[in-house]
């Protein structure tokens, strides 16, 4: 099983002392975004801070700890009413797809926003008119993707624009590019009420998606009566039954798979909650 982690939930302050937690708790792979991890690191510097040289100094500190990069994190609004905002995140996307083939990354990972400057959910997060925006604005981005040979790949939340597998597989055909692929977060698809269709959510991603599914994110979740959401916690630590996920990956042998939701406490115990699954 090839389990990784979200960088910024591990121990340290530096790339490299994160990157020796990592490893010495038995992952493989990370999910980078760089301004949790790299301290100086500015996201709306990127443009001008993810150059070549420091690809390589990335890449070197990977390679020193046997790791390598599933997911650069670029988790930005693309669906902002703001045009200048838009313009300008437009140019950090672009940097991070030139910056993931320098350094060797698989995928370049986001979501997909909400029709507002404060990125909140709100109804209008679910309506045509935002899938149509965001289709539009992402529609520049997957070009830059193909050009640089790095996937772009979506991860649809319940509260976001592309909030079910319906609507991520409109935004694939729009699109129409295999350079736009899905991270799959089953977690971020459960709400209150349909947390127990969760097995359901699963195959229906798997036929509407198929092999577009890049990266598995894995974390748990329990229902606290008065929350409108699901709350997020470490694997092995809610009510989530992983089967139907990790039989999804055992039929796509290799396919990273980054914890969410960890402490460098629990970390490690989340991983053998896995690799212990029985399925």
């Amino acid at each position: 099983m090839n389990i990784g982690i979200r960088l910024h939930d591990t121990a340290g302050e530096t790339l490299a002392e994160r990157l020796r937690g990592a490893k010495a708790q038995g992952f493989s792979c990370v999910h980078l975004a760089m301004q949790k991890a790299v301290p100086g690191f500015r996201m709306g510097d990127a443009p001008t801070l993810l150059t070549e040289e420091l690809a390589g100094e990335v890449r070197e500190t990977l390679d020193a700890y046997g790791m390598s990069c599933a997911v650069l994190g670029c988790y930005l609004n693309l669906a902002t009413p703001d045009e200048e905002a838009y313009a300008k995140t437009l140019e950090i996307y672009r940097a991070h797809l030139r910056f993931a083939r320098w350094l060797g990354a698989l995928t370049v990972g986001t979501e997909t926003g909400a029709p507002n400057t404060a990125y909140r959910s709100e109804p209008a997060c679910w309506t045509d008119e935002a899938l149509s925006l965001f289709i539009r604005r992402v529609t520049p981005v997957v070009r830059w993707a193909e050009e640089e040979g790095v996937p772009l790949a979506i991860e649809p939340v319940c509260r976001h624009i592309v909030s079910t597998p319906e609507r991520a597989e409109r935004v694939l055909a729009a699109v129409d590019s295999p350079m736009l692929q899905i991270i799959l977060d089953t977690v971020n698809l459960l709400t209150p009420a349909n947390h127990t269709q969760r097995d359901a959510l699963v195959a229906e991603s798997e036929r509407r998606f198929g092999e577009r599914i890049r990266v598995l994110h894995l974390k748990d979740y329990r229902v606290v009566p008065g929350k409108t959401d699901v709350v997020a916690c470490a694997c092995g630590t809610g009510e989530m039954d992983y089967t139907a996920l990790l039989r999804l990956a055992d039929r796509r042998p290799g396919i990273p798979m980054t914890l969410e939701n960890t402490t460098p406490e629990n970390a490690e115990a989340a991983r053998l909650c896995l690799e212990g699954w029985q399925r």
